[in-house]
């Protein structure tokens, strides 16, 4: 089973890991890379991801759609506002858009089956 890490980390923790995996580069090793995406505070998470945006997430899922217009109609949902929390969910890293099959548009993947919060304290 895939998980997907979502993480909160401050912009100091951001640095200072690009810093530790630039230095490992450096040396000619191969730098581990983190997995999960991480936002720099618990607003900037929730803003990203909304119940709508999880919806559409579970929807991907289960439904497996054919398209994004496919997944709008799954959802009852305005194609454009669909397709606008799409593009905030593939900026963030929880969703591709990859090419349909047909080559003509282009079909929403969630590759993973479960979500994992980690939150430094």
């Amino acid at each position: 089973m895939k998980a997907r890490i979502i993480g909160i980390k401050s912009k100091d923790e951001f640095f200072r890991d690009t810093r530790g995996f630039l230095a490992e580069l450096d040396r000619g090793g191969k730098a581990k890379k983190t997995p999960g995406v991480y936002f720099d505070s618990l607003e900037t998470l929730r803003r990203v991801l909304t119940p709508k945006r999880l919806e559409i997430i579970r929807v991907i899922k289960k439904d497996n759609p054919i398209s994004i217009y496919a997944l709008a109609k799954r959802l009852g949902r305005n194609l454009k506002n669909v397709t606008q929390d799409l593009e905030y969910l593939e900026n963030a890293g929880l969703v591709e858009l990859k090419k349909s099959v047909s080559g003509r548009g282009l079909k929403p993947v969630a590759d993973y089956d479960r979500i994992h919060f980690e939150i430094a304290v």
